[in-house]
């Protein structure tokens, strides 16, 4: 995401110890079964970056044999010589001209040679049937709906229900967080003081004529890309330019993004008119509170303000003690200019946000020995910055090298990686980026994007951010509140102390009521602008200060305050604490959640392709089917009796008592996620089928409920249950 405020406004935009539901899948007997669904359902990015690096060498070696042909040549040599030169010269060609075509194939036209379907091919499967079976539909359809709004339906509610339950678990359970509900509707003093008021902005062009808006970037952005993707006449120079543009994007102002724009020719996407230059757009949707319309608001763009401004309760409710970490789920507005991606880019969406509070002076984790052995893929700056790609480092070496910048940051970025797989997001399409130099805000120590290829390129889902202790004290500065901490000393220690003295008299004939604002601002100062204030009045005797609870600057005089450095014995110490904020996009992720799950397989008499979703139990929609064979009274009520067991042991799940073949209904359930189904076949066992394998066991009535209980719980595996009980044939089950 860009915005102005980027890392200044949080703008990224959840373990007990168990076994993972996901193991099911990556069981031993599961392996060779499931190995199919495993394929690339699309070229990915790295494919298509690796391609380019072997046609660059490719082209080298064609130049190069060429020059020795020529040579061979100048120096008249034997005709057998020249003759091979020639023919190894013809291979090279015909190796490079095979290189183009893979990549042509990857970056624009049709699937790949493995039958892999093209980005946007697979992408409109996979939305057709998010559609087609209620996991969201456009917001308000029958009036043609409203572009960045959509509902969630019955399996799309579920599955979010599952992934936010998950994220409590994993998170708040697992890290005795404290969770906040703070309202959607936030005071404009709040955001101001924040910056969101400010700085919360996109820089947006019109289209000259019909007056559409776009996001400047998003075009800058798309011309890049697609002269880069399906252009493979340009120049390793201009491939090298563009390259540049797209890293120095977020750091171009309006004038410079504008001149890029007409500089290559740029114009409205769907006129192809011309377009304005740049300015700026608050992304907030703005409100009164009240009737008066005198008390402004907005409607949050974030979570995370209502963390910090009640810092001090909840510093209170947990002893007065540090680290802790506070988390709320919650819904966020922001009016973007141009909406698209579908799921990934709304105007209302579910953010989950943690705010870490650590002293600044050591952001060591007790438990980060717990995650530093995993090794997953990273891209740190100087990779970035050298046109390398991610690579995988173990955590702990990261943060030990000083990759990641404190165990921390660097706990929570195992844990985020822990998180995401589990859920099911595939280790191979999920990265963690480093924030460039240009992305980051003066303050921040470090910050990482937790970053899922999906068949729209990599998209950033989670934002893990060191942003020291910038919101603690602008909320601080503002409300006149001081939001700090404090660490006790058990001896005294003598520590040379600024000492600000306002002195009240002259301040009260000066601002009369408005002495203590301008009182409180004054003892607020950090030591640098005291220091400068103290230097500005011994020089000239008066000095402009900015009072913000009055928004405005008034004159200071050497008679108002004294500002003197003192030696003193101190029993504690007060600072501001830092904070370390992970902040998940939910929506996004469940999107790229949607697209990692997807599969297709042949129909049993092969006229047709069936769609199916691999959810892991801990977020299908639905975790079981009860089907009887056939419309039996017998096998219903047997049917209706699982039910129960199953309603008992909280496993949701679906009874189907239709007169449907069961192939069908496995098919229907298959494209629903549902990763386990029970067969009735008999009034005293049944068969239960796993999805993906499509094996089947029987097990007597009474112990089915408890097999999908101890499987869907992760207490299990498909495989142990695969070694326990008999096996039984699918044919005769009339499977897909």
């Amino acid at each position: 995401m860009r915005y102005f405020l980027l890392i200044a406004l949080s703008t990224h935009s959840f373990g007990h110890n168990f076994l993972s539901p996901l193991a099911t899948l990556r069981s031993a007997h599961s392996t060779l079964s499931h190995a199919f669904t495993r394929r690339r359902p699309y070229p990915t990015i790295q494919m298509e970056e690796t391609l380019r690096k072997a046609l660059a060498e490719k082209q080298s070696a064609v130049d190069s044999q060429g020059n020795a042909v020529r040579a061979l040549k100048a120096a008249k040599a034997a005709k057998a010589d020249v003759d091979a030169a020639i023919e190894a010269l013809n291979g090279l060609k015909l190796e490079k001209a095979s290189i183009e075509k893979q990549l042509q194939a990857a970056v624009s036209g049709g699937g790949g040679a493995d039958g892999s379907l093209n980005r946007e091919a697979f992408r409109q499967t996979v939305n057709n049937t998010l559609e087609r079976r209620l996991f969201y539909i456009p917001s308000f359809k029958i009036y043609r709906g409203v572009a960045g709004l959509y509902d969630y339906g019955p399996p799309g509610c579920a599955v979010k229900s599952n992934v936010l339950g998950f994220w409590r678990q994993h998170f708040v359970l697992e890290e005795n967080m404290l969770e906040v509900d703070c309202p959607c509707v936030t005071p404009e003093v709040v955001l101001k003081a924040s910056g969101h008021v400010d700085k919360f902005t996109d820089l947006m062009v019109k289209d000259e004529k019909t007056g559409t808006c776009y996001r400047a970037d998003h075009l800058l952005k798309d011309f890049c890309n697609e002269k880069l993707q399906k252009d493979l006449s340009i120049t390793a120079e201009k491939a090298a330019e563009l390259k540049h543009v797209l890293a120095v994007l977020d750091d171009l102002s309006s004038e410079e993004l504008g001149a890029k724009i007409k500089e290559y020719g740029i114009t409205a996407p769907d006129t192809k008119n011309p377009l304005s230059d740049p300015y700026p757009f608050n992304l907030m949707f703005q409100t009164s509170i009240g009737p008066s319309g005198l008390s402004p608001g907005y409607m949050r763009p974030e979570t995370a303000q209502g963390i910090f401004v009640n810092f001090k309760d909840l510093y209170y409710y947990n002893g007065n003690k540090l680290p802790f970490a506070a988390a709320q789920i919650g819904q966020a507005f922001r009016n973007e200019i141009s909406p698209r991606q579908g799921l990934l880019r709304v105007r209302e969406f579910t953010l989950a946000e943690i705010e870490h509070f650590v002293d600044p002076e050591n952001k060591s984790h007790p438990k980060f020995s717990e995650v530093a052995k995993l090794e997953f893929l990273m891209f740190p700056r100087e990779e970035q910055m050298s046109g390398h790609s991610a690579k995988k480092i173990p955590l702990g070496e990261a943060v030990s090298r000083g990759i990641v910048n404190n165990e921390t940051l660097g706990y929570f970025i195992g844990r985020v990686y822990l998180f995401l797989t589990r859920l099911g997001i595939d280790e191979d399409r999920l990265r963690f980026r480093q924030h460039l130099a240009n992305e980051m805000a003066h303050y921040a120590a470090d910050c990482w994007d937790a970053e899922i290829e999906s068949s729209y390129g990599w998209i950033e889902c989670v934002g893990i951010a060191d942003r020291s202790a910038y919101d603690l004290r602008a909320h601080t500065d503002k409300s006149g509140v001081a939001l700090v901490a404090q660490e006790k000393f058990s001896e005294p220690r003598e520590v040379e102390k600024l000492v600000i003295n306002p002195v009240k008299k002259e301040l009260g004939l000066a601002f009369k009521g408005n002495q203590r604002m301008v009182v409180e601002a004054l003892e607020a100062m950090n030591e640098k602008e005291a220091l400068e204030m103290k230097a500005t009045l011994e020089s000239k005797g008066e000095t402009e200060f900015l009072v913000c609870t009055l928004g405005k600057n008034v004159t200071i005089t050497k008679s108002m305050v004294t500002i003197s450095k003192e030696i003193k014995k101190e029993h504690q110490r007060v600072f501001t604490p830092s904070v370390i904020e992970p902040s998940f996009g939910i929506g996004r992720i469940i999107y790229c959640l949607y697209e990692h799950s997807f599969y297709t397989r042949p129909s049993k008499a092969g006229d047709e392709q069936l769609n199916v979703f691999r959810f892991p139990p801990l977020v299908a929609p639905i975790k079981c089917t009860v089907f009887p064979l056939v419309q039996n009274q017998q096998y219903e009520e047997v049917a209706k009796v699982i039910s129960q067991s199953l309603t008992t042991a909280g496993i949701s799940h679906k009874i189907d008592i239709t007169g449907t073949s069961i192939g069908k209904r496995y098919a229907r359930t298959d494209e629903l996620g549902v990763p386990f189904a029970i067969t009735v076949d008999s009034t005293s066992s049944v068969t239960i089928r796993e999805r993906d394998s499509k094996d089947q066991i029987r097990v007597d009535v009474e112990q089915a409920a408890t097999v999908i209980k101890e499987v869907t719980d992760g207490r299990t595996t498909w495989a142990d249950v695969w070694s326990t009980f008999p096996h039984q044939s699918s044919a005769s089950a009339d499977d897909d």
